[in-house]
């Protein structure tokens, strides 16, 4: 029997079926976009169910059904075929395991981020993050309390912070990691700074939080990161960036089922060598003119 979601005592004037249970979240919506118009009633059924009702359909939405001739010709008073998920009915494997409608992975909506490092590459990352509707955490070598008016004074307006909603010092670093969902190291690799992603601070993280490091990798503590990958505590990590390099393709961590790795590769674009050329020809005219070298970044 079809589902039925509209029971009223209206008069029903177009009828909709939704061709298999899979996709639970796509009936779920038409209903709720649907309850201001009783005259409209949305069913589903099982697969094995379409030929004997769809006759008395107005509009068929395919989810993962192959609706052939024979069907086709039972749909006496169809005006119109939705295909949900083009495709998908070839999908074998995913029929076979009912993972269809299945989300594949998580958002970034609602997420908590920490940034370990927040400089220009920290706040390029926030700049980008914002939209996802992220809460966003930072912590800064020069920023020794949480208070906004002493951070900005701390930085001279150097760094813009507005985006942030929590800032701090290394003194916030397990305080910030206990809260964060995504920890992205953006520090410098400092004598101070090797291995600060070390087991206490792994163990700090949430469980099931994942690790994304953009900056050196020595930053983190291999048998740490290691460790906390094999006992399931960090969901995952992310990185482009190795602690040995050229690394070694058999690396335990590198062969890990919750680890991306990927080319250090993200500034070889267009912009990126027009800025490049920008500093040494600003260098350059300093030198010429004997200039000191003011406004010119410089990073590690």
């Amino acid at each position: 029997m079809a589902e039925n979601i509209n029971q009223t005592a209206v008069t029903i004037t177009t009828r909709v079926l939704f061709c298999g249970l899979t996709f639970p979240s796509s009936l779920e919506y038409t209903k709720q976009y649907l309850l201001p118009y009783p005259f409209i009633q949305v069913d589903a059924m099982a697969f094995d169910k379409v030929p004997d009702d769809i006759a008395n359909y107005d509009i068929c939405v395919v989810r993962g059904m192959k609706l052939d001739a024979n069907v086709i010709s039972l749909a006496r008073q169809m005006k119109l075929i939705v295909q949900f998920g083009v495709g998908l009915e070839g999908m074998e494997k995913a029929f076979q395991e009912r993972m269809l409608g299945v989300p594949t992975g998580e958002t970034l909506y609602g997420k908590t981020v920490f940034i370990v490092g927040y400089g220009n590459i920290g706040k390029d990352l926030a700049v980008r993050l914002r939209p996802f509707g992220v809460k966003l955490l930072a912590t800064r070598r020069r920023w020794h309390s949480k208070s906004a008016l002493d951070l900005s004074k701390q930085d001279n307006g150097n760094i813009k912070d507005d985006l942030i909603d929590e800032k701090g010092g290394n003194e916030c670093l397990y305080e910030f990691a206990n809260q964060a969902d995504i920890v992205v190291t953006c520090a410098t690799l400092t004598s101070e700074t090797v291995g600060m992603v070390n087991a206490k601070f792994l163990s700090s993280m949430k469980k099931g939080a994942f690790l994304v490091n953009v900056a050196r990798g020595g930053l983190l503590d291999y048998e740490a990161v290691k460790a906390s990958l094999e006992c399931g505590h960090l969901g995952g990590l992310g990185t482009d960036v190795a602690w040995f390099e050229p690394f070694d393709p058999a690396d335990p961590i590198i062969q890990h089922p919750k680890v991306l790795i990927t080319p250090h590769v993200a500034g070889v674009t267009e912009i990126s060598h027009r800025n490049t050329a920008k500093v040494i020809g600003d260098c350059a005219l300093h030198l010429n003119n004997g200039d000191p070298f003011i406004s010119i970044e410089i990073v590690n």
